[in-house]
């Protein structure tokens, strides 16, 4: 009879950043990546904000494999339905380094931005660590189930913002009805939804509008 056992252990794990940090910076990005990218590759979709005002921190996903079977190309994800109760503690452990190595704490403007899969990271992040920012941006991802309106009504000042393509094929099916319904049921107050003509993609001219 097999039996699965559980232990801890330390492990390593980067994030990139985008520009420096000086005293000219005005907004602190924390930028949470899709399924299949790698932070470093994320940040291109920064690259065109004003590089003096704009410090961009890319955490990277701790699971990685192999793109389309062909072992060239290496992807991530943040989370799968396996143990995703306890991977998520871990994910969300690596966020705290972050955060505390880039003393996001002190950031004069902070916005925190997931996108697809990790829209999922950054609002339990949020939620659960009770971490304050000026912006929350939802790109093209769901927020998880579990989380409730209560657990985000410490935001008191943060503008919410959900953002997706009218032709995103993960968002078809009258998936988009249902999500709108619940961000503002979420964020009752401060919520605008922008839309924009394309597919499941990161849409750089809407980001900009943030910075």
């Amino acid at each position: 009879m097999s039996i699965e056992k559980e232990l801890s252990y330390q492990i390593t794990n980067t994030y990139s950043v985008l520009n420096d940090f000086t005293e000219k910076t005005k907004t602190v990005w924390l930028v949470c990546h899709g399924i299949g990218y790698l932070s470093r590759y994320f940040l291109r979709h920064f690259y065109h904000l004003n590089t003096e005002e704009n410090y961009i921190v890319a955490p990277q996903a701790q699971s990685k494999y192999y793109l389309k079977n062909e072992y060239k190309h290496v992807g991530a994800s943040w989370l799968t339905k396996e143990r995703t109760e306890a991977e998520t503690e871990n994910v969300l452990a690596y966020l705290d380094e972050v955060y505390k190595a880039e003393n996001l704490k002190n950031a004069r403007r902070l916005i925190i931005l997931g996108y697809s899969q990790g829209v999922s990271v950054a609002t339990r992040w949020v939620a659960s660590r009770k971490l304050k920012c000026d912006e929350l941006i939802m790109h093209s991802g769901k927020v998880p189930s579990e989380l409730t309106m209560e657990d985000f009504q410490f935001l008191k000042n943060t503008n919410f913002s959900f953002i997706y393509g009218t032709e995103d094929e993960y968002l078809k099916n009258g998936i988009i009805k249902v999500e709108e319904k619940r961000l503002r049921e979420l964020f009752p107050n401060n919520l605008e939804i922008k839309t924009y003509k394309g597919g499941h993609e990161v849409n750089t001219e809407l980001i900009a509008e943030f910075a």
